[in-house]
């Protein structure tokens, strides 16, 4: 392979002897140069997330420098130098491109990949331990025949801390464990197909309930605590409070500009979650009838340069809004760049969840199959759960007991 470069760099040498004209020697090798290094640039955009953005400048200014040096040599004339314009606009934007690539890489998330759950990890000692503890032995046990838990991400924390006060001391993040954290999509897929035993999750989606229906199956939907559902912004944002109808307004693309809502007069960057995640199952609830507009996505390289499309994380631009559950967003996250919005007046909180007066308070569930082969353990857990003590790390971990 490294035979062709150098035949390539021998031939640019003896054409540039046989040349007559300095200039023509000079469009010679830099035309080469281009070439090569613009090849090069191909392959390398093929791997990076710019990519799609910096392609076709790449091939403007290829184009444009070659189609330059063409015509350098066919019209002797000073005009010509002015079509050297383009591929010098071509370096500025792809400059540019790639440091608004970098700026907005290096935004703050809010986003359920970026948590560690492995600071939730049960019976693991020092720092790494950050579960609720009871102030006594637990009441009650599981010795064997462990019943599988998963659930969605900001439910880790009180689900593992269940399993450090009941289960036997062991390696909860080994593979195939009884332990484990897939999100609310796949725990509810993992109860469907009995690779799961009980799952903590917020209610259902349509289209999950009717998966269970399809399949002749009526999961058990136990409340064991209750959060909030809130919505956050930059911190330098001036919007405070939303009303619901504000709320309704910004979803179904209708408020399009923070300027309407006495904020700057800036777009709103509206980010989503996934379809049949937690957080978008809740949004849906909250808005009613009311169409939800198409979530804002990226492009991910995804392997050998494949793209694939998703839902965006959020990003904390100034003018962004996004949602989670008030546990994740002030617990999990710590992200001091963002604040929480009041809904109607109310501003989300422990209290304001116990007395109601939060407007999107939600219950959450331990949620199981009822079969005659389930396993024997499920429900005597679930009762514990449910009991002084299961309610007290429930309470001690952030959430709202029943």
């Amino acid at each position: 392979m490294i035979a062709i470069p150098i035949a390539a760099i021998i031939l640019v040498i003896l054409l540039c002897i046989k040349l007559k004209t300095i200039r023509l020697r000079i469009s010679l090798v830099a035309g080469f140069v281009i070439t090569v290094v613009s090849f090069l640039a191909f392959v390398l955009l093929f791997l990076i997330p710019q990519g799609k953005i910096l392609q076709p400048i790449l091939i403007a200014f290829y184009a444009s420098t070659i189609a330059f040096l063409v015509l350098w040599n066919l019209l002797k004339t000073k005009i010509v130098r002015v079509f050297f314009c383009i591929p010098l606009i071509c370096i500025a934007a792809g400059v540019g491109a790639a440091a608004y690539a970098n700026y907005v890489e290096n935004i703050p998330t809010v986003y359920e990949q970026d948590i560690s759950i492995y600071q939730y990890r049960p019976f693991s000692s020092g720092s790494n331990n950050n579960l609720a503890i009871l102030d006594r032995e637990s009441n009650f046990k599981i010795d064997d025949d462990l019943p599988v838990l998963d659930g969605a991400t900001a439910l880790y924390p009180v689900y593992a801390s269940f399993v450090q006060a009941v289960y036997p001391e062991g390696d909860y993040h080994r593979q195939n464990s009884p332990l484990s954290c897939s999100k609310t999509e796949k725990a509810y897929e993992n109860l469907l197909e009995g690779k799961a035993d009980i799952i903590f999750c917020a209610g259902p989606s349509d289209a999950q309930l009717k998966q269970f229906r399809d399949n002749g199956i009526n999961p058990k939907f136990v409340p064991i605590g209750r959060e909030a559902f809130v919505f956050f912004v930059n911190k330098k944002n001036r919007v405070d409070n939303l009303t619901i109808e504000d709320i309704h307004g910004i979803y179904s693309g209708k408020i399009k500009n923070w300027a309407k809502l006495n904020g700057k007069y800036q777009n709103i960057r509206a980010f989503q979650r996934p379809k049949n995640s937690g957080s978008q199952t809740m949004l849906e609830k909250i808005m009613f009838d009311v169409p939800i507009m198409e979530a804002r996505r990226e492009d991910v390289a995804s392997g050998m340069g494949g793209i694939i499309s998703q839902v965006a994380a959020y990003k904390n631009f100034s003018n962004a809004i996004g949602y989670s559950f008030l546990f994740f967003s002030t617990e999990m996250v710590k992200n001091d760049k963002i604040k929480l919005l009041s809904i109607e007046g109310v501003e989300p909180s422990k209290q304001t969840i116990q007395n109601n007066s939060y407007p999107f308070c939600e219950t959450f569930f331990a949620i199981y199959i009822d079969t005659d082969e389930k396993n024997e353990n499920i429900e005597p857990f679930i009762e514990w759960i449910l009991s002084r003590q299961g309610q007290e790390l429930l309470e001690k971990t952030g959430y709202v007991p029943l």
